[in-house]
């Protein structure tokens, strides 16, 4: 039998995983996920469960949902990804992982089905989270997306509620590329005669969203029509007052249905998230003196809402420490970024890297200060070294350079 190290190793090098070698990993229908289901005697549909989709925020919005049940007594699993540090991260109940063993004990007793049938890693994660839940007896799981919504793995499911968060330019190569594209990808998690709740709109977006519900007879409510008093969280960055605006407009359509919510549950649900449900890498404050915070946002539509927070950050100097991968616009992403920072470019340690030669070819001579190091130790290292007490050190461009800053502490 392997350890549990050694069956996450076989994971990650035997399946095709989407963030570490991109299209190649990419399933272009639900047949896998079907199929997986079917053999495992659909596990999904033991629990309700809340579907949850969008561009950006998804992450902050299902833990944020999941922290409110949880404080509100439901037993409740959570599916996220991708992970930073340890693979149970994507599968937990109230905030704890799922044990090793199960990991272990699941691919030992499916690894032929799983050989056989060529899934990719995100389908088994998925397979897997739908199967723990069931054994576990959870009262309700909230299920995020991996990417787009239609075409998604997780697309299976029959949910209570189902949520986009807003619609962005982001792997435009699958989804589309225009807004209207993306959010008719997005939208395929509208179910027949469930509710879905829209955070953000454009012109482009809502009409989309509002054809497909009618198609569907799923009632559509929008975030943006709903006034909220914002709650105090624990999640401290500026742009998660739109996720919580969307949280709220969904606790009130459970309420609706029969989830018993109290306000105290909503109120020491949003105050308590990392606490609740241990969600890292959202405006995520790693010190002070010098202040250090790091952020996975990696599209235009996230990096826009980062920059706003660093310009209301008060430092000295800025030093940022970023990293990229190679499916993604390096020029444009640098452009939310104020050119008289600091810049310490670096490479992931993942096969989708962009490399730090292929860097400074595109890297605009505008920026006044550019530094290159071949890893992301290195580089936070001289941000460190050179940061005063009154600066500020920005770590992201990636979710992968995240995750090597955050697995140092």
């Amino acid at each position: 039998m392997r350890t549990y190290q050694q069956t996450v190793d076989w994971l990650f090098s035997s399946l095709p995983m989407f963030q570490r070698i991109g299209a190649a990993a990419y399933e272009k229908d639900l047949k896998n996920s079907i199929e997986l289901s079917t053999y495992l005697g659909h596990p999904e549909n033991n629990y309700p469960t809340i579907h949850i989709a969008g561009t950006n925020g998804k992450g902050s919005t299902s833990h944020m949902l999941a922290s409110i049940l949880q404080e509100a007594g439901y037993k409740v699993g959570l599916v996220t990804s991708p992970h930073l540090k340890d693979f149970r991260e994507r599968i937990r109940i109230n905030g704890t992982m799922c044990s090793e063993d199960f990991v272990v004990d699941f691919v030992e007793q499916h690894e032929k089905r799983i050989i056989d049938q060529k899934a990719s890693f995100f389908e088994i994660t998925t397979a897997m989270s739908f199967a723990y839940f069931s054994q576990e007896k959870v009262d309700i799981a909230v299920i995020e997306t991996g990417m787009g919504g239609r075409l998604d793995s997780t697309n299976i499911i029959q949910p209570v509620l189902s949520v986009i968060t807003n619609i962005a330019l982001d792997h435009t190569q699958f989804l589309g590329d225009t807004l209207a594209l993306i959010a008719k990808e997005k939208a395929g998690i509208i179910k027949t005669n469930t509710v879905v709740v829209i955070g953000e709109t454009t012109q482009e977006t809502k009409p989309v969203f509002i054809e497909v519900a009618k198609l569907k007879n799923a009632p559509i409510v929008f975030s943006e029509e709903h006034h909220f008093q914002d709650s105090p969280s624990d999640l401290k960055g500026h742009y998660q007052i739109k996720n919580r605006r969307t949280v709220l407009t969904a606790v009130v359509e459970l309420q609706k249905i029969g989830w018993i919510i109290s306000s105290d549950a909503i109120a020491n649900g949003l105050k308590k998230v990392i606490k609740n449900t241990h969600l890292r890498g959202r405006w995520d404050v790693l010190g002070h003196h010098p202040l250090v915070v790091a952020d996975t946002a990696h599209n235009p539509h996230g990096l826009l809402e980062v920059s706003k927070q660093i310009k209301n950050q008060n430092y000295n100097q800025l030093h940022l420490v970023l990293g990229f991968v190679s499916d993604k616009d390096v020029k444009e992403s640098l452009s939310f970024f104020p050119s008289e920072a600091i810049y310490y470019f670096c490479e992931p340690n993942v096969p989708r890297k962009y490399a730090i030669e292929d860097l400074k070819k595109i890297v605009p001579s505008t920026l006044l200060h550019t530094q290159f190091y071949p890893s992301v130790e290195k580089a936070f290292a001289a941000a460190k070294t050179e940061a005063t007490k009154d600066d500020f050190i920005y770590i992201g461009g990636s979710t992968f350079v995240v995750a090597e800053v955050i697995e140092e502490e």
